[in-house]
């Protein structure tokens, strides 16, 4: 039998064709390999696109909690002082600042006692039940305030400056220059204790009842107004009159003028003759006194003097006798409010 034979040309096509056939397998690998790599790479894609998402609401998360705990850089009458976050446990070291806390709807964890109806005055003190009590204005207890561990300590330059190194050991502090100036009190306060909204309600809201009494005093007295005022304290051996501080500030602020002699930026005077009565004169006295015998006999004293009988006010019946605590002892937004509603009652205004 003879062998079978193949043409030289049709070996070469056979083998050509084997050739096509295996790489079409391979390639055809090489395509489900490119796929499922194509896939990871897809998958890997995704992956990589919700991991900054996640990321995202991490730092948002991070954002808001460094927002609860941001620190502010309160400037003040003794310097710059950082406060991180809303302080929770505050000491108020005036009476104005206790005020206002209590005005801001926060209870102090301690506050000084007050200088008459003691520990601390009527008006605040079911607002301050179980609030501790820290000694003296003038000289509070360091090692008490200590002990309160508080965040945030509210002081006066007046009244603390020689001690302000030891209550900024203790907790960041923040001071006013005076005692009385209670609008910058409530907006040290609001900045201080990250309540500036607030602060700037309770301003809003003394500015338009500021505004409605200047309104309605012109109605009632038209070109009589403005009226200057005195106002006048007496002590046990000496009377006074105040040109400025808390009750001045304020009448300045609702807009009576004050006589030619008071046009100073004192505090005021002190007269310990009674021929010094005729400098006391004005339309309208308002007069705080202690409750004591010895302030009591001046009182009388100099109120029934020959020279009293010759001034304005007492010959206008417009003398009047006020709360020393609303008037002049307190010094805050609340007592502001108190004896802006006493002037607004002595009118007779609708408030």
């Amino acid at each position: 039998m003879r062998k079978a034979t193949y043409p030289i040309g049709g070996k070469k096509l056979f083998l050509v064709l084997i050739t096509l056939f295996l790489s079409l397998i391979i390639l055809s690998g090489c395509g489900d390999q490119n796929e499922q790599s194509a896939d990871n790479n897809e998958n890997s894609n995704n992956t990589a696109h919700t991991e900054p998402e996640a990321e995202t609401e991490e730092n948002e998360d991070g954002e808001n909690e460094e927002t609860a705990q941001e620190t502010r850089e309160i400037t003040h009458a003794m310097g710059t002082t950082t406060i991180e976050g809303t302080p929770e446990r505050i000491v108020t070291l005036y009476q104005g600042a206790t005020d206002a806390a209590v005005a801001f709807g926060v209870k102090p964890v301690g506050v000084v006692e007050s200088w008459v109806q003691q520990p601390v005055y009527d008006y605040l003190e079911d607002e301050l039940e179980g609030a501790e009590i820290l000694g003296d204005e003038n000289q509070p207890n360091i090692e008490e305030i200590a002990a309160l561990n508080p965040d945030l300590i509210i002081a006066s330059k007046m009244r603390h400056e020689e001690i302000y190194d030891q209550l900024s050991e203790i907790a960041p502090t923040v001071t006013h220059e005076s005692v009385f100036e209670f609008k910058e009190t409530v907006e040290l306060m609001g900045e201080a204790m990250n309540m500036d909204e607030d602060a700037g309600r309770l301003l809003s809201e003394w500015d338009a009842r500021v505004a409605d009494f200047q309104t309605k005093i012109e109605e009632e007295l038209g070109d009589e107004w403005p009226l200057n005022v005195s106002i006048l304290n007496f002590r046990a051996d000496h009377a006074r009159i105040y040109f400025t501080g808390f009750a001045g500030s304020i009448l300045n602020e609702l807009g009576f003028s004050r006589p030619e002699n008071q046009q100073s930026e004192e505090w005021g005077v002190m007269l310990t003759d009674k021929e010094s009565i005729p400098d006391m004169n004005a339309e309208v006295f308002y007069i705080f006194n202690e409750e004591d015998e010895a302030v009591e006999r001046t009182f009388e004293e100099w109120t029934s003097h020959p020279l009293w009988q010759n001034l304005d006010a007492v010959q206008n019946d417009q003398v009047y006798m006020v709360d020393e605590v609303t008037w002049n002892m307190a010094g805050g937004i609340i007592a502001a409010n108190m004896m802006l509603d006493d002037i607004y009652d002595r009118f007779d205004i609708e408030k």
